[in-house]
């Protein structure tokens, strides 16, 4: 066999091999500019729209922030002007509730003004009873030492009668004599 042969086959394969790999890689070359400028097209414009959403969610985070701020304003105003209400309310009872216990102080100052007088008509009461229970008493005992200087003039009375000649009875006349037989 003939040597070429060893070389000449694989130099075709060679040759035929580079024409095509020059040719591919023109097209490949081509295809990956494209593919690059798609890519970075592509990227440009996910980058727009991913500027776009940041933008937009942005946009809608501001704008949610200020109805949130003034819905908090709102409840803020609304609690200031229900607590404001409270407050007003409070205080008319309060007053209200100051003028009935002004009142109630002077009814009860009439009214210990009023016991005070009634203690001491009670005591005075209490005073004349005690004094009227005394001189019953005195009376009582007045009249006890009267009963008694009167039965002690009574027995002294009857004393001095029963002491009296005048209320013994005369001695019996002494006995005729007896016949002397």
């Amino acid at each position: 066999m003939k040597k070429w042969i060893y070389l000449a086959v694989p130099s075709v394969l060679l040759g035929l091999f580079l024409v095509v790999y020059f040719t591919h890689q023109k097209e490949a070359a081509q295809r990956e500019h494209t593919r690059a400028t798609t890519l970075a097209k592509k990227i440009a414009d996910e980058k727009q729209q991913k500027e776009q959403a940041e933008q937009q969610a942005r946009d809608e985070a501001a704008k949610k922030q200020a109805e949130r701020e003034a819905e908090e304003k709102k409840k803020e105003e609304d609690r200031r002007a229900k607590q404001a209400k409270i407050d007003a309310d409070l205080k008319a009872e309060i007053d209200t509730a100051r003028a009935d216990a002004d009142k109630a102080a002077k009814g009860a100052q009439a009214l210990e003004v009023e016991l005070d007088r009634l203690h001491k008509e009670r005591d005075r009461l209490t005073r004349e009873a005690f004094d009227l229970a005394k001189q019953v008493e005195l009376a009582k005992v007045a009249r006890r030492n009267a009963e008694l200087e009167s039965q002690r003039m009574v027995e002294m009375i009857a004393r001095r009668a029963q002491a009296s000649s005048l209320v013994r009875p005369p001695a019996p006349p002494p006995l005729p004599a007896a016949p002397r037989s």
